[in-house]
């Protein structure tokens, strides 16, 4: 029988879990009996949306009311690729010099790890919270579409009359070692494409058309030289990047009708998907003037909106007890990209602490396994005092 106040061999027994996204693998039912032999009282979720696979969650909670502390991640993991070019198999969770070896070790089965024996331990230590609640909040979709995971559960959470005052979210926040970076918020993400749109004809009479492709490398130009802005008191850059051009023409000898090209802009507090749309559409009307191509943009996709949970009770908790385990006092950063902070922060304060992810989503990933314990003593001291320090 597993030991669930050993963060180790939790963090093994779920990288043997095969959940590459959307597969459940066994590891939600593996965190649902170590959860209610404790005391929780677990529900298993699944979700369903069009044109996308259905996706299986789980929700705990012991205790009721506030203060109520959410503990969050996820158990999907992203491919393991050619499993060949793996030193150790990629769901064997082997222990070795000093590492614990698999897929989705650092992120984020370690984190979630880490989270279960810091709560169980607190329970088998001090009893359920006396007032408020402890609650896990897991899902299985977070590496794909993150459309029948965090945003659905939360949802349904909240019909039920759930609350949430602060979370933990267990993503790998630290580049180098452990103790380096707190997430406080994220930059927004929004996707868009430029569409150049011109007349087509012969090669070789270039009078009776209208080249797009030129107008459109005018357009790429412009935008990507616009300066956004310099960086907020939070939050880097913002930055738009181009990632793809094309014009799907095969001919030689005809000029194109139409070309277009997509990017994407990662946008700190200073900009909106509206302002930003709208500062490309004036950086495109002279060129278009000047071409005679019709230049449009067009926002695709879901937007993540930008969010910081300003520094405060919450995160001076988690940050002494970094401080406490590590000797480190832990940076408060906005970097990377998206996680399923994006959604938890609708529904309270939310803070991201997790292990070191120089090897996530890379063939060998692995985490410290003194960096395991360390981050499972941290969390306890975050749940101890917030019960002491909320109430």
């Amino acid at each position: 029988m597993t030991d669930t106040t050993d963060p180790v061999a939790l963090t093994q027994a779920l990288v043997r879990c095969p959940s590459v996204t959307p597969r459940e693998g066994g590891a939600l039912a593996a965190i649902e009996g170590w959860l209610s032999d404790a005391g929780f009282e677990v529900h298993r979720v699944t979700f369903s949306d069009a044109d996308t696979p259905d996706v299986e969650n789980l929700y705990a909670r012991i205790g009721s009311g506030a203060p109520a502390l959410c503990l969050a991640g996820h158990t999907d993991v992203v491919p393991t690729g050619e499993e060949v070019a793996w030193s150790r198999p990629p769901f064997s969770g082997e222990v070795a010099d000093g590492k614990l070896w698999g897929r989705g070790a650092a992120d984020m089965k370690g984190g979630v790890a880490c989270a279960i024996a810091a709560a169980l331990r607190h329970i088998k230590a001090h009893g359920a919270p006396a007032a408020g609640s402890l609650s896990f909040l897991i899902t299985g979709d977070e590496e794909g579409p993150a459309v029948n995971g965090t945003e659905k559960l939360l949802a349904w959470a909240a019909e039920r009359g759930e609350v949430f005052s602060h979370c933990l979210l267990g993503e790998p926040t630290n580049p180098d070692v452990l103790g380096d970076a707190i997430k406080i918020g994220r930059r927004g993400s929004v996707s868009g494409e430029i569409r150049a749109e011109g007349v087509q004809g012969h090669a070789a009479y270039p009078h009776l058309a209208r080249n797009p492709v030129p107008a459109l490398a005018q357009a790429i130009a412009a935008v990507s030289a616009d300066v956004l802005d310099e960086g907020t008191e939070h939050f880097q850059p913002s930055n738009l990047e181009v990632v793809s051009v094309d014009v799907g023409n095969a001919a030689f000898n005809v000029i194109p009708a139409s070309a277009a090209a997509r990017f994407n802009i990662r946008f700190n507090d200073r900009h909106t998907p509206d302002s930003l749309k709208a500062r490309i559409d004036a950086s495109l009307a002279p060129i278009a003037e000047e071409t005679g191509v019709v230049l449009t943009c067009e926002l695709i996709g879901k937007v993540s909106d930008v969010f910081v949970t300003e520094p405060g009770a919450f995160v001076d908790i988690l940050q002494d007890a970094i401080h406490a385990e590590t000797g480190r006092r832990a940076g408060l950063s906005t970097t990377g990209g998206t996680s399923d902070a994006r959604f938890i922060k609708d529904h309270c304060e939310v803070i991201e602490f997790g292990l070191v992810g120089r090897t996530m989503h890379q063939v060998d990933e692995h985490v410290a396994v003194a960096d395991i314990e360390a981050l499972t003593r941290i969390y306890e001291r975050v749940i101890a005092r917030y019960f002491n320090a909320m109430t």
